[in-house]
């Protein structure tokens, strides 16, 4: 038996035990009742007042377990090439534009793919300006439709020459 200061834990060794019940008891009945008490002092790990290892009681968020990271498997080899210092300030202002990296831009500009720039707050603002007026010249249509169908038409090709160039946009 390991013993240490009054203040520190100490482990019991374990003990095995045997219970005898005599055949003629088994023989009486179907079953039996049994009435066991465990000691503290037995099996258990005691601690002292003063110590400080605490049973804490540990829940499991993850039931699953931990998950699993995912590989990156991306672009890994590099590739460089050489530009005047106004070809790369160019590159970087017209990524910035279109909203992509400077290599992403690269990459696209390379293979022929779309790049397109996002737009400034001016020019949302000239957007949804000529939206306006599109709406407004399909309803001035609307109003002399009967009065004046030359007028009309007038408008409404106007408002359809607004549609095609907000088109473009898109």
């Amino acid at each position: 038996m390991k013993k240490e200061d009054e203040n520190d834990f100490y482990f019991k060794e374990e003990t095995t035990r045997t219970l005898k019940i005599p055949t003629e008891v088994i023989g009486q009945s179907d079953s039996l009742e049994l009435d066991l008490e465990k000691d503290l002092s037995e099996n258990e790990k005691l601690v002292g007042r003063n110590s400080r290892c605490v049973p804490v009681d540990t829940f499991s968020f993850a039931p699953l377990g931990r998950k699993v990271k995912k590989v990156f498997k991306g672009k890994g080899d590099l590739v460089k090439f050489r530009c005047s210092v106004y070809e790369k300030k160019l590159l970087k202002v017209k990524s910035s534009r279109s909203g992509l990296t400077l290599s992403e831009y690269i990459r696209r500009s390379l293979f022929g793919q779309e790049i397109t720039e996002r737009f400034s707050d001016e020019h949302i603002e000239i957007y949804k300006m000529l939206i306006k007026y599109h709406n407004n010249f399909k309803s001035i249509g609307n109003m002399y439709k009967k009065r004046n169908p030359k007028l009309t038409q007038e408008v409404y090709d106007l408002a359809n020459d607004i549609k095609k160039h907000l088109k473009k946009f898109q």
